[in-house]
């Protein structure tokens, strides 16, 4: 039989198991196993399981990621998030809806120390539902900006997104991180103007909260210290090319260790937590990685990434019609697939389309990010929605749905000037060069 065919017929079979519940990981390794043995040999196909997966688990690259997800643990556990949350209510709660936009802005500040969009989602659902349940805001907004401001942590650096596809696609990671640093402030931005007009149009969803002086105001922020200074010193360093991104991630976590200790906020009971969490979290990663690494070196012999890149070249069409058509693409597959996992299956057809089109690649990685943050809180995935529905007992699962919609026509808006504008995206990245 044709490889392209037997390519198609893998891909198929790959996604009807996904509907089994079978992982993710084990579905993309298993198929594309399969898929390299019998269009070359099954000796050779044992060959290529055992050398990828040795090759992933033994890469010193790959070792970024549990250092930042360490990070993200640590400060969780140490209450980093809770006074994060602190700071930004009291700027913010006065203002109709004000406790849904400050939990925004804490999800965005907390992403820039943890890097996982379910772990911000959790955390701030777990800090910022109890506090709007009290100040009688309602379910939809209340669950709503937990589920969306969560997905900014896919977005704000370090991304645990951002360095798989910096890895598949051989980017400059510390790029990719500078770049993702205004897209998330954007967003944010939008999220908040999506609040104010969800709250002028349904009062009841977010009522008013707390007047604070000026100086508590300001003097909430020695709250925030810890966090801008591990955010600049991890930032900074990779912007200055003082250290790599790994070992950007080795200070990091340090940072915030030494930030816990002095305030001695994390328990030994918190710390064993935050490893084992962090071990959990890093190993399904690095298996989703080398199932991803696995099925594409099945799709390559295939031949029909080529084969996609060259018909895709070769349509009459501008270039932007084709990228509207690769985002599209990403859309639909984050309401159905991990973005994690689809970024790792999609990258090896798009990726050399992308190129040979003439866009830059870091641009592509933070917009494909963008996109797949679309995914996190659509159903019927959705995992963020799900996160949240876990921890906030007795908010039912369609009305967290219902309370993400203002928030993901912001996210289209948002998303949509940046593929207009670039230069969004690039303004960093370009002066690192």
């Amino acid at each position: 039989m044709n490889p392209t065919w037997i390519g198609i017929i893998g891909i198929a079979l790959m996604i009807a198991i996904f509907f089994s519940r079978m992982p993710v990981a084990y579905v993309m390794a298993i198929v594309g196993f399969l898929g390299f043995s019998h269009l070359t040999s099954f000796n050779a196909g044992l060959k290529l399981l055992s050398r990828d997966i040795y090759d992933v688990y033994s890469s010193y690259g790959l070792t970024i990621i549990p250092l930042f997800i360490l990070m993200g643990q640590i400060a969780f556990n140490a209450g980093i998030s809770r006074r994060l949350y602190d700071v930004a209510y009291k700027f913010l709660g006065r203002i109709r809806g004000g406790l849904a936009m400050a939990t925004v802005c804490a999800c965005t500040a907390f992403g820039a120390v943890c890097g996982s969009s379910p772990a911000t989602a959790a955390t701030m659902a777990t800090v910022g539902l109890p506090e709007m349940k009290r100040y009688g805001y309602g379910d939809e907004l209340a669950a709503g900006s937990v589920a969306s401001g969560g997905g900014l942590g896919m977005l704000m650096p370090p991304s645990i997104v951002l360095i798989v596809y910096g890895i598949l696609t051989q980017q400059s990671i510390g790029k990719l991180f500078i770049a993702g640093i205004i897209p998330a402030l954007f967003i944010t931005v939008w999220f908040i103007l999506a609040v104010y007009v969800y709250c002028r149009l349904k009062t009841e969803q977010g009522p008013q909260g707390d007047k604070f002086t000026v100086k508590e105001m300001f003097l909430s922020l020695k709250n925030l210290w810890e966090t801008l200074a591990v955010f600049v010193l991890v930032m900074g360093g990779l912007f200055a090319g003082f250290f790599t991104p790994t070992e950007a991630g080795a200070v990091g976590s340090f940072g915030v260790l030494l930030v816990a200790m002095v305030r001695r906020q994390l328990t030994w009971k918190g710390f064993v937590k935050s490893l084992y969490e962090t071990l959990r979290t890093s190993c399904m990663v690095l298996l989703l990685i080398a199932g991803a690494v696995i099925f594409g070196h099945f799709l390559a012999v295939t031949r029909i990434p080529f084969g996609i890149a060259t018909w895709v070249g070769g349509l009459d069409l501008p270039r932007w019609a084709v990228m509207a058509m690769i985002i599209f693409v990403y859309l639909i597959g984050g309401c159905f697939i991990d973005a994690l996992a689809l970024i790792m299956l999609t990258i090896p057809i798009f990726y050399p389309v992308v190129i040979q089109l003439g866009y830059d690649p870091i641009w592509f990685g933070v917009i494909i990010v963008l996109v797949t943050q679309m995914g996190v809180i659509t159903p019927p995935v959705g995992i963020n929605v799900y996160v949240v529905n876990g921890i906030a007992v007795g908010i039912p699962l369609e009305k967290i749905f219902k309370g993400i919609f203002p928030f993901l026509f912001a996210l289209i808006i948002g998303t949509g000037f940046m593929v207009a504008f670039p230069q969004i995206i690039m303004f960093l990245p370009n002066i690192m060069k």
